[in-house]
């Protein structure tokens, strides 16, 4: 195994050493080339880590004689579940919906209660008439049946009221809103609205209440002449979930599908190839599903998740100007590697794991149990994918789930390969993949600054496989003509 780790680091030494001098400006100077620059190194830093992350999950898998094809659907379902956990919605703090609109008798039939929407009032429809119309009511004809100042342009059936206040004052200087008292917390938005139809959402950054006035600070200048002709309502804020209970739940929900692929592989005695196969089908389907095959981000809360995934601990600096940190998701793949070696060689469960590659009816008759073994397998490969899979979607910061994590797998499996892990199992190292994936990585970069057409990027990828599986069989047969001759002697 030591060999195996030794050669492909070897590999990885070359590659850096022949890209160092083919891109530089001079074959007397490697650091001048684009492969040294600190820019350059530090993307691969970020990009190791997160595909790093991939390989070490799917490494367990194959030690175990297992194979997964449904991490890239997997990166992209958990990124997509993150987004939609931590989504955030702005309501109006007093809106009701509209049933009916009567333009002749300048009726609107809502479900507000029975003295919530009063003579004198100010409410803003939105609806079918377009972007919303500014209504005066006239008087409470019933509950829930209001008459308008204002003629409608035309019946509707469907919409929504939303019950505004007086905009007191605005002033442009230092972004401030006065208000009748509302009910408003920083973080929520302040929809401030001219009869005119003119619209602009402002965040509130801190409120105060004095003589009977709300004194809203806003984030920015709303850039539109805002008088007391104007109007505002107050949009809560509301998001589904915190961040630390959101990523705990899509842990939670890749151990589960782990667990699943676990279970059908040693209970229903299912092909690994068969089951991963239809998960990679199925969750790239169920991505989809839940954004309407539309692209999902995390809006407002990109900047508190950015640094995660897009940080950099600072080492060189030229005044206040970063120019090279370290990505803050590589010390989670040291961590990760660092627990998961030790998981590997020092502890029980991973000379189980060993032992079940080499043979599962040797490990059987040894008194492992097998399946418990398997399973463990699929749930750690399926939590490192969950893992990788939010850091990628936290990068990147829009996921279109047609597309996101597409052949993901393919780099993790390679990266394993290359790192020493017999497709046959029973062999392995957490050092090895890392490296292997660091041979990805350098070769995804080759393509890029070689110019090399991206078209080409999978036949590389497959050669890099088919390299690896060659070398393996030739190491496998060498250990055994020489385990023989041994033997004969």
């Amino acid at each position: 195994m030591r060999g195996k780790v030794l050669g492909i680091l070897s590999v990885l030494i070359m590659l850096c050493l022949f890209l160092s001098f083919a891109t530089a400006d001079s074959w007397t100077d490697p650091f001048s080339g684009q492969f040294l620059n600190l820019e350059n190194i530090m993307n691969l830093l970020s990009r190791l880590a997160l595909y790093g992350i991939l390989g070490i999950g799917v490494a367990f898998v194959i030690i175990t004689g297992g194979i997964d094809l449904s991490i890239g659907s997997l990166v992209c379902l958990s990124g997509v579940l993150l987004s939609i956990l931590l989504k955030v919605d702005y309501e109006p703090d007093r809106s009701f919906a509209v049933s009916r609109i009567d333009a002749a008798e300048r009726l609107i039939e809502t479900d507000a209660p029975e003295g919530t929407i009063t003579s004198g009032s100010v409410v803003r429809f939105t609806g079918g008439i377009g972007s919303g119309l500014v209504f005066t009511v006239e008087q409470e004809v019933s509950p829930g049946t209001i008459r308008v100042a204002e003629t409608p342009p035309r019946d509707e059936h469907e919409g929504e009221l939303t019950l505004a206040v007086p905009l007191t004052a605005f002033s442009e200087a230092d972004l401030t809103a006065q208000l009748p008292p509302v009910t408003a917390a920083a973080g929520d938005q302040l929809q401030i609205f001219r009869p005119d139809g003119a619209v602009t959402v402002q965040q509130i950054v801190s409120v105060t209440s004095s003589s009977g006035a709300m004194q809203l600070q806003l984030e920015r200048d709303p850039g539109r002449k805002y008088d007391t002709g104007s109007f505002a309502a107050v949009l809560r804020r509301d998001q589904f979930m915190s961040i630390p209970v959101g990523v705990l739940c899509v842990l939670v929900i890749s151990a589960a599908i782990g667990l699943t692929h676990g279970l059908l592989i040693t209970r229903l005695r299912l092909q690994p190839f068969v089951v991963t196969l239809c998960g990679l089908l199925i969750y790239r389907g169920i991505s989809r599903w839940l954004t309407g095959d539309n692209p999902a981000g995390f809006g407002e809360l990109q900047k508190v998740l950015g640094p995660v995934a897009s940080g950099r601990v600072p080492i060189l600096l030229r005044g206040e100007d970063l120019v090279f940190g370290i990505p803050v998701p590589f010390f989670l793949l040291l961590a990760l590697a660092v627990a998961a070696s030790v998981f590997l060689t020092r502890t029980i469960w991973g000379r189980y794991l060993l032992a079940l590659g080499r043979s599962e009816e040797a490990a059987r008759f040894s008194g492992i149990n097998t399946e418990r073994v398997t399973i463990m397998a699929y749930v750690i490969c399926s939590v490192m994918a969950g893992i990788s899979g939010m850091l990628f979607a936290i990068q990147f910061s829009s996921i279109s789930p047609s597309s996101f994590g597409n052949s993901f797998e393919l780099y993790a499996i390679a990266a394993a390969v290359l790192g020493g892990c017999s497709l046959r199992g029973g062999e392995g190292s957490i050092a090895g993949v890392v490296i292997g994936t660091a041979v990805m990585t350098v070769l995804y970069n080759l393509i890029m600054l070689l110019r090399i057409p991206q078209s080409l990027e999978y036949t590389i990828i497959g050669a890099v496989i088919l390299l690896g599986v060659l070398g393996d069989e030739v190491v496998r047969r060498a250990a055994t003509r020489q385990r023989l001759r041994k033997d004969r002697d």
